[in-house]
């Protein structure tokens, strides 16, 4: 058994993923990641180590006119090749706004619905170390705190649109104060197993050694994407002060994640003991429980009470966050923070009134 294949094995245990009835969903572009991955399933599904029912997603940005096409062909050749089944579905991108974040949401959309098509419980991707280095880089770079400094997740729920709403909403609770949770029957999970372990150097190899041909996506040598520069340009600078660069890097991605895991679970206690704290009703934080909170566990609060409100956090940055921390704590009703979005923090009567666009105007 080539090592590719035998350190998927090991992961796959260590993650307690299943070894047989169940259905699998791998996303494969036609890269050498995901098709590195495919490869590795294959035989270990032929060795007998894995009796699991894999169906290869394909989603076909069309980003690229031919070169894209070529892709899902390619795709297509492979799966058959070794007897897989195929989903396939061709996108039509908006080019307004961030075209990287469109894509990224209708693949992951493509994703959930073919494993609620085929009834799985797990989408395999292939991410490596080489993506949480560079995820770990550009979050520091745009300004971040634990939670985009830990990187992405070895495994996480792929929520659908429904499941989104109910976790923007973490702060609801039913009257037995457990927070608001979806069916946990309905979750899929997507699941890392190249992430904690494989290089992109080493997906490379193990293609060329199977003498599979990989694509190669030429927006990924487009300079004017940030990620392209960290890949190509500033990943390469820092390799000449630490040779293992990728490695480092992903290993402080791991250590943050459990940090902010810890304070995550410090976080969900503290709002079971403090079920007042959010007014279900119309919307509004209580001010008075927030006054002996450290820094840390404050601006967490904030995060997530607003987090409730919007659809993300983007564009808030720590300024916004001390300036509602400081609305909180002062003497004066009737006073408000700005937000981006036309978004305003009011302050009366005790409490933090969120307030829209809408609301404002």
């Amino acid at each position: 058994m080539h090592v590719f294949a035998r350190n998927l094995l090991t992961e796959w245990r260590k993650l307690n993923l299943p070894f047989e009835n169940e259905t699998i969903i791998v996303a494969v572009s036609g890269g050498a990641d995901s098709v590195s991955l495919l490869l590795a399933l294959n035989d270990l599904r032929e060795r007998k180590k894995l009796n699991l029912r894999f169906v290869v997603a394909h989603f076909n940005h069309n980003l690229r006119g031919a070169e894209s096409e070529k892709d899902s062909e390619s795709v297509v050749s492979l799966t058959s090749k070794f007897g897989f089944e195929l989903a396939l579905e061709k996108g039509d991108i908006s080019l307004s706004g961030n075209l990287e974040q469109n894509a990224r949401r209708a693949r992951y959309a493509f994703l959930r619905q073919t494993a609620e098509n085929v009834r799985a419980r797990a989408v395999l991707t292939a991410h490596t170390l080489n993506d949480q280095a560079e995820t770990l880089l550009m979050n520091l770079m745009r300004g971040s705190g634990l939670r985009g400094l830990s990187g992405m997740k070895t495994i996480r729920a792929l929520e659908s649109e429904k499941e989104k709403l109910v976790l923007r909403a973490k702060l609801v609770t039913r009257e037995n104060g457990e927070p608001e949770t979806v069916n946990e029957q309905s979750k899929v999970f997507l699941i890392r197993p190249l992430l904690n372990w494989a290089r992109r150097l080493d997906t490379e190899n193990y293609c060329r050694e199977n003498r599979i041909e990989y694509r190669n996506d030429a927006m990924n040598e487009d300079l004017t994407y940030n990620r392209v520069r960290v890949r190509k340009i500033l990943l390469p600078m820092l390799a000449d002060f630490n040779p293992n660069i990728i490695e480092t890097l992903a290993e402080t991605a791991k250590i943050l994640r459990q940090e902010d895991e810890f304070l995550e679970s410090r976080l969900q206690v503290f709002l079971i003991e403090n079920k007042d704290l959010f007014d279900d009703e119309n919307r509004s934080l209580a001010v008075k429980t927030l006054r002996e909170l450290p820094a840390a566990m404050l601006n967490r609060v904030i995060r997530r009470w607003l987090e409730s409100h919007r659809s993300d956090l983007r564009r808030l940055h720590l300024k916004h966050i001390e300036a509602i921390a400081r609305l909180a704590f002062s003497s004066k009703s009737g006073n408000c923070v700005e937000l981006p979005n036309g978004e305003k923090v009011v302050k009366k009567d005790g409490k933090l009134s969120f307030k829209n666009f809408e609301v404002v105007n």
